[in-house]
């Protein structure tokens, strides 16, 4: 099985007001481990980067004045892409960015859709962690990845961080052998509940002493009076009777 983990820089958030892409960086999985084979390329916009953009990763104007347009790495792209399964986060965002690009060639080459089919891990982080942050680097957190380097958006710094947190959303330790080695699913990891052999168990029962049932007593009194009479322990049959106040 082969993925590719894919990521992109861009010079503004909407590819309809003429925004484009100015960095792609990918890297490879085969059959969920990582290779060397990496794709990463700048690219010349032919327009100017937005201030809040360069802010984001840091790329600037000038930085990319001699570097490529789309329409010269386009080929070699999608030949690296192309049948395999991208992996993205927020996939709706580099995907149409990536076709808006492709849209752009006179060549007709089709859309990313027509070359690999596409995993959006934004999607499937909320599906297992609803309710909380799951951007990139929540998700580090989360799982415990290194992101140090990160102190700017990169697309191949981006792409091998999301790599690792792919790996670990859908397979992560789920077996622990004797001998340290571990079973990777591919499958989300759940915790699933162990039972207990109670056979032949013999659990001691500690009970309460005079004084630890008087600071109880008086602890529910406590609660009771602050309550309006409404402490639900003192009107219990279960309650522990009063012990005798010296």
């Amino acid at each position: 099985m082969r993925q590719i983990v894919l990521d992109t820089e861009t010079t503004g958030l909407e590819p309809a007001l003429g925004h484009r892409i100015i960095e792609i960086g990918c890297v490879e999985l085969i059959d969920r481990k990582l290779t060397n084979n990496r794709y990463h390329q700048y690219i010349n916009p032919q327009r100017e980067i937005d201030a809040g953009a360069i802010e984001v990763h840091g790329i600037t104007n000038e930085f990319l004045e001699d570097k490529p347009e789309f329409s010269d790495i386009a080929d070699d792209f999608l030949d690296f892409i192309r049948g395999a399964e991208l992996i993205i986060h927020n996939a709706p965002f580099d995907v149409g960015f990536i076709n808006h690009e492709l849209k752009s060639l006179e060549s007709g080459l089709g859309r990313v859709e027509d070359f690999c089919s596409v995993l959006d891990t934004l999607v499937m982080a909320r599906n297992i962690h609803p309710g909380q942050k799951n951007n990139l680097d929540a998700l580090c957190k989360r799982y415990a990845i290194d992101n140090s380097a990160r102190e700017l958006h990169g697309a191949l710094l981006d792409a091998e961080i999301l790599a690792e947190v792919y790996l670990s959303m859908t397979g992560g330790q789920v077996k622990l052998s004797l001998d340290g080695s571990s079973a990777d699913t591919g499958q989300p990891v759940v915790d699933q509940p162990h039972a207990i052999n109670r056979e032949g168990l013999i659990l001691k029962v500690q009970y309460a002493n005079e004084d630890e049932l008087v600071a109880h007593l008086q602890r529910l009194k406590a609660i009771d009076k602050n309550s309006d009479g409404q402490c639900v322990w003192l009107k219990t049959e279960d309650s522990v009777s009063e012990p005798t106040l010296q």
